[in-house]
């Protein structure tokens, strides 16, 4: 597929029923206000969205243990393969506006941020020992490192420095993912960037799409599973882990010691 290098796109996941759903409808909201704007989505069900022309779906299970907040950065890693700019959504996100084709987007990450050893006090202290172990892994400074709004952000191309920005951030998955800490990928975004020496910026364009979305927050309204799912949920749980402890082997003094 050929797409112009100063393209942007739209990406998210659609895992499960509940959010393939809602993608569609966030692709229904594209298509009215960002016509010939792309939806990267992925998804267990490709084929669901056959019928949406905006929308390039590709095959992608969870690999998150637990969750798949990490997993976000397979659909940017696939965004970027044709996009310039991958703007990352939650699929619980609708737009309400239209969307100018001349946005500028400038290279590296856009989004919400916060002094990442503020943001860890204030709202998840008992996850302050990983990160600043993370951090000296990463031979960066904790204290300097941001934490980076996960519902909406940007990502641009930049000379190379955004497939680091992703291995880091898939590393840092795994070796947090080991040690329990399934969510809040926001820090791990955080400590990837400082990494390849990004500043996070608020930008224009940032402001612009947050201001014309609206965000649900669909993951405070789980329902609760019937015992077959629980229990197929659990068989998951415990193949990802066992699968992710196996691979984190190749290199035992990162993960392990």
């Amino acid at each position: 597929m050929n797409i112009s290098e100063n393209s942007f796109c739209f990406c998210t996941l659609a895992l499960g029923e509940q959010y393939r759903l809602m993608v569609k409808e966030l692709a229904n909201d594209l298509k009215q206000y960002s016509s010939g704007t792309k939806l990267i989505v992925g998804t267990e069900k490709p084929n669901d969205f056959d019928s949406k022309e905006n929308v390039i779906a590709f095959k992608l299970n969870q690999q998150g243990v637990l969750h798949c907040y990490n997993d976000k950065r397979f659909v940017l890693e696939k965004a970027l393969l044709n996009f310039k700019t991958a703007i990352y959504i939650d699929a619980d996100t609708r737009i309400i506006e239209y969307i100018p084709k001349d946005l500028v987007f400038s290279a590296g990450l856009s989004g919400c941020h916060k002094n990442m050893l503020e943001h860890i006090s204030r709202y998840r202290p008992q996850d302050l020992e990983k990160l600043t172990k993370m951090s000296l892994k990463l031979n960066i400074k904790f204290e300097e490192a941001q934490w980076i709004g996960e519902s909406l952000f940007i990502l641009t191309k930049d000379a190379g420095k955004e497939q680091d920005f992703l291995k880091i951030w898939s590393k840092l998955a795994t070796y947090s993912e080991l040690r329990g800490m399934y969510s809040g990928e926001g820090n791990i975004m955080g400590l990837a960037a400082a990494k390849v020496g990004w500043q996070i910026n608020k930008s224009e364009s940032w402001i612009f799409l947050k201001q014309i979305s609206q965000h649900l927050d669909a993951s405070r309204q789980r329902s609760k599973q019937a015992f077959w799912s629980y229990f197929k949920s659990k068989l998951a749980y415990h193949y990802r882990l066992n699968k992710m402890r196996l691979l984190a082997l190749k290199d035992f003094s990162f993960y392990y010691l």
